[in-house]
């Protein structure tokens, strides 16, 4: 009997909802996922971090208390794991923690920029007594690349078919595509990129009006109706025609990007709920339309694939191709980011790169991470 290779990918993205943490057995040709757990986000965290993404008094310790408030809770979601499964934590090699992105610009006036994922990963292994993977990204920016998407490496060694061409799609905070092409034998054939926003606006728009979350299953958009003119005007962002590699987040689509598009515009929140709605379908239609040459099958991620009005309108987008959630596959939909860190840990630990640069950009394969030791 093969011994178990136990690693815990632990995933917080731009959604601001909480904290997904996946357990996983690494094997050499096998990779599966053993159990998973997730942890809401107090109120009292989710403020001081949307106050984060912008300039602020006293930032540079607000960020490093905010930092330690995660890291607490990111070892409680940790332990509950460990509970549940009966393990102890001597059992897990390492804990892969992507952390909360908080800033992102990999280009600074045309030079190497920075990227800022928060978590405090040397607290994390001392409440745990687990060795944390944490700052995957900074090493691919140091090598000139976009630092993200990251997960696409992931997605080629779990998703690719020999016979069919994939998108695997996760429509979380921002919406990111990796595209792998059928007959894969070379790493320079994947394609990997943030298509736009995701589930971003949409929730932004929603807790603004109803106070909730997010729009469940998209209920609230049903009530309204497209406005073409609003759709064109946001479908007009530069961003969306820029080619691959690229990545984005709240640094460009915000609250304050989507008080621009709705200037001298007159519409019932309803409406412009619907209409978002419509924006993260099209962008991800049209990016996989102008930037993947041929797409035989789509799979979802992400809160967006539990989202049943923005997968109908990708469906109506696109035909004639079949569209089904990542469980499909082997992963569920909330758990493939949490996964993917998990294996980003396990290339770490046996000091393999991390990154694809034909997808960041960077100037070669990189070995991600810095590692605290338990």
């Amino acid at each position: 009997m093969t011994t178990a290779n136990l690693y815990i990918g632990i995933m917080s993205g731009t959604s601001l909802d909480g904290i997904d943490v996946c357990l996983v057995d690494v094997q050499a040709k096998r990779f599966e996922v053993l159990a998973t757990h997730f942890l809401a986000y107090p109120a009292t965290i989710k403020t001081p971090l949307l106050t984060l993404h912008t300039p602020s008094h006293n930032e540079l310790e607000q960020t490093q208390l905010v930092a330690n408030q995660l890291a607490k809770l990111y070892a409680e979601a940790v332990n509950g794991l460990l509970e549940k499964q009966q393990l102890q934590p001597a059992q897990i090699i390492a804990i892969g923690c992507h952390g909360q992105t908080i800033r992102h610009k990999p280009i600074v006036n045309h030079d190497v920029g920075f990227t800022l994922q928060i978590g405090n990963a040397a607290l994390l292994a001392e409440l745990t007594q687990i060795t944390v993977v944490s700052d995957f990204r900074s090493r691919d920016i140091a090598a000139g690349g976009q630092g993200a998407p990251l997960v696409p490496a992931f997605h080629q060694a779990k998703f690719s078919h020999p016979k069919k061409s994939r998108a695997i799609i996760n429509i979380g905070g921002i919406a990111n595509i990796t595209y792998l092409p059928k007959g894969l034998d070379h790493q320079s054939s994947v394609l990997g990129f943030d298509s736009g926003p995701g589930n971003m606006l949409i929730d932004a728009w929603t807790k603004q009006h109803l106070h909730q979350d997010y729009d469940a299953d998209g209920a609230w958009a049903r009530t309204g109706k497209v406005n073409d003119a609003l759709l064109q005007h946001m479908l007009g962002d530069p961003y969306l025609a820029a080619p691959p590699p690229k990545s984005t987040g709240r640094d460009l689509f915000n609250d304050d990007w989507l008080k621009q598009q709705l200037l001298n515009i007159n519409l019932s929140p309803q409406d412009v709920a619907r209409s978002l709605t419509a924006f993260t379908a099209n962008t991800i239609a049209d990016a996989l339309i102008n930037f993947c040459p041929q797409v035989d099958e789509v799979y979802l991620c992400g809160g967006g694939a539990r989202n049943s009005l923005l997968v109908s309108e990708l469906r109506h987008k696109l035909p004639n191709i079949l569209i089904e959630p990542t469980d499909t596959l082997g992963v569920g939909v909330d758990w493939v980011e949490a996964a993917a860190f998990a294996w980003l840990a396990h290339q770490t630990m046996e000091h393999l790169p991390g990154n694809l640069p034909a997808v960041t950009g960077a100037k070669g394969q990189r070995i991600l991470g810095a590692i605290y030791q338990a």
